[in-house]
């Protein structure tokens, strides 16, 4: 993981230690994400941000969006997009099961 190039978004780091990371403000995140992707090279992948998936939802640049169900009711909790301002029509793309009954589901937007 050290190796790993990575981009770190935040608006209360002011410097990133970690190997090979960049640090990008919350306002510079559309320009940077459109500049990786016009760039060669694998998938990016997003972790640990429902805000941020949300606002990259709403500027289209999601190529696809997996959800991991965990068979627990809580009852209680976060909205997974209470922060998404506008619908965006998903298309099922894949569906995989685990034999710990966690079922993850594959989307692309339309």
């Amino acid at each position: 993981m050290n190796s790993v190039e990575k981009v770190v978004v935040s608006s209360t780091l002011e410097k990133a230690e970690w190997n090979n990371t960049t640090l990008v403000g919350s306002n510079d995140v559309a320009t940077t994400i459109k500049a990786l992707k016009g760039q060669p090279g694998k998938e990016i992948a997003l972790f640990g941000s429902v805000t941020l998936t949300a606002s990259l939802l709403e500027l289209g640049l999601i190529d696809e969006l997996r959800v991991l169900v965990n068979p627990l009711i809580l009852g209680e909790g976060r909205s997974l997009f209470s922060t998404l301002n506008k619908r965006v029509p998903l298309e099922l793309w894949r569906t995989t099961t685990f034999r710990s009954g966690n079922v993850l589901l594959t989307y692309r937007p339309v």
